[in-house]
């Protein structure tokens, strides 16, 4: 019995990601590609409803509103994690701190001989590729976002460097630059920023772009590189573009081809 529940919610989680992709599915498509009776999808479908996530119509259903503004978030941030994966080289060491942006990038590594320094307990839960190689800095474990922060973390992060790093935030803008809501992970982002060979990049979607959060990890004028995505307006933009900031502005799209750096 837990089986066959196990098994039904795992395709309505599916048919849910199929229409995140295509905004709109047939019944007949679904059952034809799930090999189930189309009584079966309509059932589903009748359950993601009631959830208020999809809409029913004649034949098929489609996102609700709400869910399809989650859904361009989701985008947005998941082209950020693969075209920073894109950045990395095979052998890189990089830092990647407690931003589920930043650290979604590992899972894009296929391949490359990586070594990940992090502070983000939530790597532990996320499919990492058998290439690459996770260090974790220890310390005091923070919830709900897993972050390894504490004298532990900052003195085993003290004596580490990286090559690259990818550091994500609550917040930056010109004027208080790269900000972090919580206390305990300032020295950390400032750690990761600093003690690379390489390049910094700080990982942040539109939403965070001109806005502050309550500590300063990384003033402005010591910020080398932002990566964002393409809902962030050209005015922001220019403004960090005059500060000598390189501005890497990515379309919100999982095909990387269509990708674009500015």
């Amino acid at each position: 019995m837990k089986r066959e529940r196990a098994l039904v919610e795992k395709r309505r989680h599916e048919i849910l990601e199929e229409l995140r992709r295509n905004d709109r599915i047939r019944v007949d498509e679904l059952a034809q590609r799930w090999n189930v009776s189309p009584l079966t999808i309509r059932r589903d479908l009748q359950s993601l409803e009631e959830q208020k996530k999809v809409q029913r119509f004649y034949g098929g259903a489609s996102l609700v509103e709400n869910e399809k503004a989650v859904n361009k978030m989701d985008i947005c941030r998941e082209t950020i994690s693969k075209y920073a994966a894109s950045l990395v080289e095979d052998g890189d060491t990089i830092f990647i701190n407690t931003s589920m942006t930043a650290l979604n990038l590992v899972k894009y590594l296929d391949g490359k001989r990586v070594n990940v320094i992090t502070n983000n307990g939530k790597v532990m839960n996320i499919d990492v590729p058998n290439s690459v190689s996770v260090l974790l800095s220890g310390g005091e474990l923070r919830y709900p976002k897993y972050a390894m922060v504490g004298e532990f973390a900052l003195k085993n992060m003290e004596n580490l460097t990286a090559m690259k790093s990818f550091v994500g935030c609550s917040g930056i803008s010109i004027e208080k630059g790269m900000t972090t809501g919580i206390l305990n992970e300032v020295h950390i982002n400032h750690l990761m920023l600093e003690q690379v060979t390489g390049e910094s990049y700080i990982l942040a979607d539109h939403s965070k772009i001109g806005r502050d959060s309550s500590f300063v990890s990384q003033e402005i004028g010591w910020i080398k590189n932002l990566i964002t995505d393409e809902l962030t307006s050209k005015e922001q933009l220019a403004l960090f573009r005059e500060k000598n900031i390189k501005v890497h502005q990515v379309k919100s799209s999982l095909d990387m081809s269509a990708q674009r750096v500015v």
